[in-house]
């Protein structure tokens, strides 16, 4: 048995948001605080206002400054241990005391950071404070949350051990027929005295069968760290891939004779990567397109204390669109978050900073750079840079300094640490100044670009000759430059409206509407070119999900992703699917429900990856439209001009099918053919008034741990059981059992309702609420009532993780 204890220490905090002086001494009395659980996001509890200093880029929500108090009681057998407290993000400028001793202080938001409590505690009560000042805005590109937002854990090992972050592992060789394992693991000796030891690594499969082991022994003095290097042979190894994320756990364990000292664990992945100049990206030597997209870390109605569950959800959902990378801007994300990407096959881009010295914002971090900036890098890279996943480091987005000589200077050294740390990995920029003849700064200096590895370019077809010939034009200057799509336009707008004029004024949010039949040909004409050249190793688009703030009032969140902050698909999530899957797929929109509008041409548009669609209004074929030709029932015993019928010929050389329809109640259908076969039928009718509500939940059970989260879709139908696409009834939750309410939402960028609620009102006919279980075993029941129409509910079982 190991002699590690590793476990959260999230539970039991006292919290006010409020400044209370002295409250970092033990004897201080919290009793009239509130009790919260972490992680914990006070901004996402308060009241939209405009008149809040965050803004819009802060979503219009309150920030302030907090104060967070844990009592416990370290067991006695952990006396003389060595003991250490990790904060996984605290948003942001935090002070950290144990039993009135100041730990430290920590000022940016988005990196984690752990102390050596040792010295400090005491037999019995113990007493950890935690001072966290939000109070300046704006600060960030968007949303931030405020407070202990991430977990935190609490470490207990023997003073002999393994280091925080201290196991580093990659695989510098790999064939079909055997991988070598290099690991690189740091020995700490706490103690006062020297300890002869042995170091012994086993990998084991995802069976937990032993595949490999190795072991050395080492004298450590007292005081001191020590790094062992070992190379490990995995013969006939599961290759970490997209579509098959094999993982492997590394354990590290420290004996001195036969008893086991210390034991970590640490997952990880056997694969190799590469950008080419010529190819792109290569995953195990194939090439491979990285579909991605951008993610803000907020979690909509959870705001920045995201529930793991929340973000496999969406992670699924974003899979099943075929988007294969993730780019997390403009920040490193939580631990968990990586540990999903790992499992379910995702490439991340991990980012480090939004600005450097000079700033995006006034209270941004720019202040603390020269200070902390090597010691926030270097805390993404040792705690992340195990992660199959990550595939590129981003040292920044949109730096101001890109187009100065001291910012590449300040690349060079970003860059240095980067490679010193981890020389597996390219490091990249997102460089959003290549060749701009808008900025008064001038353009990104080559020399800054020619210090990176791999180029990002953020909206690379914005300006001039580029809206064409894109990365053309520095292919031809650069050929040797590794160029990827850092950040690029995609097929946004908000969910369910639809225009058929366009929104001139910006009046529906941050960014001018276009009508929906045209807001997808910006990101068809780039993708066409990405999908098209093999040198542009792929996209992350902006944005992959809503997200709070990058608003203007009355709008409190950008709708520029492909999936609102629900997690409900949009129109333009099926663009991407379509062009990123197989399976054969139609989507038809907009709703065909236009009351007053008879006889109006309405645009029907259609996204597919079949060969052909033919589109039909109450029975009467509007016209067969195709990207290319599409052989309708060919008959391979007959010649190609004497096949019956004729083949259907290519109608468009977009990525989507229009049909300009009259309008007429009833009944779209659209029919999808592939080689000569119906392959999928989508039907699009027009609906009654609303009569129901009809109650889903993602998942019939839950683990009753505390922590774990059903999400609960509500649908607003008529009597044949369709979503009223205009439905905006106020929906009332209530919940019984084992679980609690945490939050409620419906995808509005207008809605100013608080997300702490027990009623919402829906818009364009769906909302949500994510149940949050207790740690009891039992069952939650949710129904959801609204005035004049039939409720519903579910069960969901809260069972043993």
């Amino acid at each position: 048995m190991s002699a590690r204890r590793h476990e959260l220490f999230d539970r039991g905090w006292a919290f006010i948001q409020a400044d209370a002086p002295g409250a970092e001494a033990p004897s201080y009395d919290d009793a009239a605080w509130r009790r919260v659980d972490l992680p914990h996001d006070w901004s996402i509890e308060g009241d939209f206002s405009e008149d809040h200093p965050s803004g819009g880029g802060g979503g219009y929500l309150p920030a302030g400054i907090g104060w967070y108090r844990k009592a416990f009681t370290l067991p006695e057998a952990d006396a003389g241990r060595h003991v250490t407290i990790t904060f996984d993000g605290v948003y942001k400028h935090c002070d950290v005391w144990l039993n009135g001793q100041h730990l430290g202080f920590h000022p940016y938001g988005y990196t984690s950071f752990w102390y050596d409590v040792t010295p400090y505690l005491r037999p019995g009560a113990n007493v950890l404070a935690v001072r966290v000042d939000d109070s300046e805005k704006p600060d960030a590109r968007w949303y931030t949350g405020s407070g202990i937002y991430r977990h935190v854990w609490l470490t207990v090992t023997d003073a002999l051990h393994v280091a925080t972050w201290g196991v580093y592992v990659t695989t510098p060789a790999v064939t079909p027929e055997e991988a070598a394992v290099s690991v690189r693991t740091r020995l700490c000796n706490a103690s006062g005295a020297t300890r002869v030891c042995t170091l012994r690594t086993t990998i084991h499969d995802a069976e937990g069968h032993v595949v490999a082991t190795a072991e050395r022994r080492h004298a450590i003095h007292a005081g001191e760290e020590h790094e062992a290097a070992q190379v490990l042979q995995v013969f006939g190894p599961r290759l970490w891939s997209l579509d098959a994320p094999n993982l492997y756990v590394l354990r590290s364990e420290i004996l001195e004779g036969d008893a086991v000292v210390d034991s970590y664990d640490t997952p990880f992945g056997i694969r190799t990567i590469a950008f080419d100049a010529d190819r792109g990206f290569l995953l195990n030597g194939e090439r491979v397109k990285i579909n991605g997209v951008c993610l803000h870390h907020d979690g909509g109605c959870v705001g920045a204390a995201v529930p793991e569950r929340v973000w496999e959800r969406r992670l699924e959902t974003l899979k099943a669109m075929g988007c294969n990378g993730i780019r997390s801007s403009h920040y490193p994300p939580a631990p968990e978050f990586l540990d999903l990407c790992d499992r379910m096959g995702f490439v991340v881009m991990d980012e480090a900073f939004d600005e450097w010295r000079q700033e995006h914002y006034l209270y941004g971090p720019h202040d603390h750079f020269d200070d902390w900036a090597e010691a926030d890098l270097k805390s993404m890279l040792y705690r992340d840079r195990n992660h199959p996943s990550i595939v590129l480091w981003s040292v920044g987005n949109e730096i101001l300094e890109q187009t100065r000589p001291e910012g590449v200077t300040m690349l060079k050294q970003l860059v240095d640490i980067v490679h010193e740390i981890d020389p597996t990995r390219p490091v990249v920029s997102a460089c959003d100044k290549i060749d701009a003849p808008y900025a008064a700064s001038g353009p990104t200096l080559d020399a800054f670009l020619d210090a990176l590895d791999v180029v990002g370019y953020n909206y690379v077809d914005r300006w001039g000759e580029r809206r064409e010939k894109a990365y053309s034009i520095d292919r031809e200057r650069h050929p040797d430059r590794r160029v990827i799509g850092s950040e690029n336009v995609s097929v946004g707008g908000v969910r369910g409206l639809y225009l058929l004029e366009p929104d001139a004024s910006g009046a529906m949010g941050f960014w001018r509407r276009a009508p929906y039949y045209t807001s997808m040909i910006e990101a068809e004409l780039l993708w066409k070119f990405t999908r098209a050249h093999d040198y542009v190793a792929g996209d992350f688009m902006w944005t992959g999900i809503d997200y709070l703030g990058e608003a203007r009032w009355p709008h409190k969140n950008s709708s520029s992703g492909v999936i609102d902050m629900c997690g409900f698909p949009k129109d333009g999530y099926y663009f991407y699917q379509s062009q990123w899957t197989e399976a054969p797929m139609v989507h038809l929109f907009p709703h065909w429900t236009w009351p007053g509008q008879e006889g109006r041409v309405i645009p029907v548009v259609c996204y597919t990856n079949c060969d052909s669609v033919e589109l039909f209004l109450n029975g009467k074929s509007v016209g067969v439209k195709s990207y290319r030709f599409a052989y309708r029932g060919f008959d391979r015993t007959k010649g190609f001009f004497e096949q019956t019928p004729p083949p259907a010929w290519p109608t468009t050389a977009d990525l989507h099918l229009t049909w300009d329809v009259p309008y007429a109640p009833g009944t779209l259908r659209a029919v999808g053919m592939k080689d000569g076969e119906v392959v999928c039928v989508q039907e699009v009718v027009t609906v009654g008034p609303p009569t129901r509500l009809e109650v889903t939940v993602d998942r019939a059970s839950i683990a009753a741990d505390g922590r774990d989260v059903a999400h609960v879709t509500v649908r607003i139908l008529d009597a044949a059981g369709n979503v009223v696409p205009d439905a905006d009834d106020v929906v009332v939750f209530a919940v019984e059992g084992e679980g609690r309410l945490i939050g409620v939402d419906n995808g509005d960028p207008a809605s100013h309702e608080p997300f702490q609620a027990t009623r919402r009102r829906a818009f364009h006919g769906l909302c949500l609420a994510i149940v949050q279980a207790t740690d009891v075993l039992g069952e939650v029941r949710v129904t959801a009532s609204a005035e004049g129409l039939s409720g519903d509910g579910v069960t969901i079982a809260t069972v043993r993780a």
